[in-house]
């Protein structure tokens, strides 16, 4: 990763995780479904898409449910779940995690928000900071999108259907964050406690970094871990109106193209009250559809350790 990548990814973190991890389809984990018992895995199995349009259909409807683990499960075929499984044991995968924005940076924010006192060490900061500077927050967000949106597209890991589809999500939460409240206290302070309770009631030992992920394991990981990003979800909409639900639940899909095992989606739906219009591929593995950039993704996660 390039210094220039970095910055995008690591400076302004609060800023930048507001702006980008609500970005759709990067979401990938919310409140837990429990333990992954042989029920939930067939009924998981029974759920798997099996038109390309259901592809999509049945990964927003795990956002919705509030099933980490399930999307998981469902996002890629079966023996490349057990593979990444394997691999979560091993520290040579984090898939889906590395779909969010600042993955590499979730055992340090954790670390920090289940420290002592960890919402008034925070609001400290963002008093000295942020409280008050609306143009110098509005500023950095400009910054942010302009800069994330030409990151985006000069990726190398992604299709030009997923930097597309990004670089729209980003600019509709950039027009979010510059109408939001970000610079009031009383709404960070609010924010700022519910996270780290949450962050605390994950039980994730933060001090151990990927370490307490691969002891978890993945399933274990994504159901402890979904109850904090459904929390930090729910405060976006509670304290500063950025609902994803109500995105994932305007999502209208329809059939481009298709030619045997491969197709073609156009995706409309409502971002922060912005219109996106994407076009996702798709694929037939085994008989069920999946997106095609989750499974290159997830595929490609298997190949290096995590740092």
């Amino acid at each position: 990763m390039s210094s220039g990548d970095a910055a995008f990814r690591h400076r302004h973190w609060a800023l930048a995780l507001c702006l980008a991890l609500a970005m759709p389809w990067l979401s990938g984990c919310q409140r837990g479904s429990g333990p992954d018992t042989a029920a939930n895995t067939a009924s998981l199995q029974d759920a798997a898409a099996s038109r390309p349009a259901d592809a999509i259909h049945v990964l927003r409807d795990r956002l919705l449910a509030r099933d980490g683990a399930g999307f998981a499960r469902l996002a890629v075929p079966p023996t490349l779940h057990a593979q990444l499984q394997q691999a979560w044991l091993q520290g040579r995968s984090r898939w889906p995690l590395d779909e969010l924005p600042l993955d590499a940076r979730i055992p340090k924010m954790l670390a920090a928000l289940q420290a002592p006192n960890a919402d008034k060490v925070l609001m400290a900061t963002f008093r000295k900071q942020f409280a008050g500077a609306d143009a110098d927050i509005d500023q950095a967000v400009r910054t942010l999108v302009v800069f994330g949106s030409g990151y985006l597209q000069e990726s190398p890991d992604d299709s030009q259907e997923e930097r597309d589809h990004s670089t729209q999500a980003l600019t509709a939460l950039g027009h979010w964050a510059v109408h939001a409240p970000l610079s009031d206290p009383k709404r960070a302070q609010r924010f700022f406690t519910a996270l780290s309770a949450a962050a605390v009631r994950s039980g994730i030992d933060s001090k151990a970094g990927n370490r307490a992920f691969a002891t978890l394991g993945m399933t274990q990981s994504l159901n402890r871990l979904s109850p904090f990003l459904a929390t930090l979800l729910d405060q976006l909409n509670r304290q500063y109106r950025l609902d994803i639900d109500a995105a994932l639940r305007s999502l209208h899909v329809t059939l481009l193209e298709q030619t045997g095992d491969n197709a073609s989606l156009r995706l409309h739906y409502v971002l922060a009250g912005q219109p996106i219009d994407a076009v996702i591929p798709v694929e037939r593995i085994d008989g069920h559809w999946y997106l095609s950039d989750y499974v290159r993704q997830a595929q490609a996660s298997l190949q290096g350790g995590v740092q």
